[in-house]
């Protein structure tokens, strides 16, 4: 994907010069917090493998590979939960190893295999995220990097650390993590989410009915629709939320809805990637419904007790998803793909073309979700280079996760700034590009004064 207008080649420096000032203004970090954390997350990895290495299982082990004995070995793991113990192998790596992946290890029901994933997991928030965001800490803040050259899509990217790639899957360490950013004093951390940017964008370019309804009628919601779908569950339990954990069991749910099936779904993906990924999920993720019961036992009660069933559930559900609800769009997908075999190439709503071998998803794909970040950077730059300075304010855009912009503002100013961020992500950006046709929204939630990421709340404004 190349600029090939002159306002795209303008976006693209104006938006490395912002994406510059973001990250040399940085975030500032809880070290001290942080600093605890690893101490005592490193303390409970030890603690678990020492109880670990006593279980039975690691006693068969050692009988198996003796003085070779490596329990972070996947092969010697696949070799003694399959071949020693009997338990059914649902699938093989493509050199024909028994897969020993999170997905097949959870359907195991020891606990043996609880605790080596428990450890895996903690493992990974401990030296991926925890130490990683702690070795680039300078002076108690942190700056990442933030790219617009390393992704085909035209999307940006982050590393040192990948600021992008924050836990969000399990909510108690992602919590874990995001308590570690904290505002600058007396300030708040505000995070402004594009809402479904990626589907308005899509329906910007096939031109759905039953899609532009849905973004068009706030009463209507396609994530937690599908959510329903997919999960069989009645309205009841994905609307009105009694309290505030009630909200985070519904939003859970419908991220599963969501990032699960919605976007795979329209990123070429089918059935049998998506019941894995929302069956996994369940567990996971600990999904319940409204009375406290887990999710696993819902579907059970629908008489979908394995995954094998799930998936059966799910290939109906697909089947409806582009046959009968949105035939619109299924359309567009195919003769957008015959463009591209008879013209070699595909413009973008934004000024880019994408042209080279694409494989028939990312041909739906990239224009869409290069388009959708595109107004998101668009946004940044207005905040970062032309609102904050204009109006002498001192709040400061610190960070950018695909579809949505991070800020430290002080108190003072969060009268002023939450208004202006509507204004500039949804009126302005409207009437910049006047191909979006249909309403944007935008979801901001912020920390209470001086607390903690992990701790932001929805606002009105």
């Amino acid at each position: 994907m190349i600029p090939y207008t002159k306002t795209a080649v303008k976006l693209l420096m104006e938006g490395a010069k912002a994406l510059a000032k973001v990250e040399g203004d940085g975030i500032r970090m809880d070290v001290e917090y942080l600093d605890r954390t690893i101490k005592k997350m490193s303390q409970k990895i030890q603690d678990l493998e020492t109880n670990l290495k006593q279980n039975e299982v690691a006693k068969e082990w050692r009988k198996v590979y003796g003085a070779k004995t490596n329990f972070g070995s996947a092969v010697q793991l696949g070799k003694v939960l399959f071949d020693v113990l009997k338990y059914k192998s649902s699938a093989l790596t493509a050199s024909g190893r028994y897969k020993t992946d999170e997905a097949t290890l959870s359907s195991i029901d020891l606990p043996f295999v609880r605790d080596y994933l428990e450890i895996k997991k903690l493992q990974k928030i401990h030296t991926t995220y925890l130490q990683g965001i702690r070795r680039e800490i300078v002076g108690g803040y942190l700056h990442p990097f933030f790219n617009l050259h390393t992704t085909r899509t035209f999307r940006s990217s982050s590393d040192s650390p990948n600021f992008q790639n924050l836990p969000v899957r399990n909510p108690e360490l992602g919590k874990m993590v995001r308590r570690a950013f904290i505002p600058r004093p007396n300030g708040h951390l505000v995070e402004m989410d594009y809402s479904g940017i990626e589907v308005c964008i899509a329906a910007c370019y096939h031109k759905d009915p039953r899609m532009i309804e849905y973004i068009s009628d706030p009463t209507k919601d396609l994530h937690r629709d599908m959510a329903m779908e997919c999960f069989a569950l009645p309205k009841s339990e994905m609307s009105n939320p009694t309290d505030e954990e009630d909200r985070k069991r519904i939003k859970q749910i419908r991220y599963c809805g969501k990032n699960m099936f919605v976007f795979p779904q329209f990123y070429g993906d089918w059935y049998r990637h998506c019941a894995a990924s929302l069956w996994q999920a369940t567990k996971q993720m600990k999904l319940k419904l409204r009375d406290g019961s887990s999710m696993r036992r819902h579907l059970a009660k629908k008489g979908i007790k394995n995954l094998s069933g799930f998936e059966e559930h799910l290939k109906k559900v697909e089947d409806f998803f582009w046959n009968k609800r949105f035939p619109t769009y299924n359309q567009w997908k195919k003769d957008w793909f015959r463009a591209y075999q008879k013209n070699g190439y595909l413009l973008t709503k934004t000024g880019f073309i994408c042209q080279g071998h694409m494989r028939r998803n990312e041909i739906i794909n990239y224009p869409v979700q290069g388009s959708a970040f595109h107004c998101l950077l668009q946004a940044l730059i207005w905040f970062v280079r032309h609102d904050l300075k204009k109006r002498k304010m001192q709040a400061k855009i610190v960070g950018q996760i695909h579809d949505s912009i991070v800020a430290d503002v002080p108190d003072n100013e969060m009268a002023e700034f939450v208004p202006l961020a509507k204004e500039i992500m949804i009126e302005r950006l409207r009437e910049r590009w006047k191909w979006i046709n249909i309403p944007l929204t935008v979801e901001i939630e912020a920390s209470p004064i001086n607390g903690s990421w992990a701790d932001k709340k929805g606002i009105k404004e």
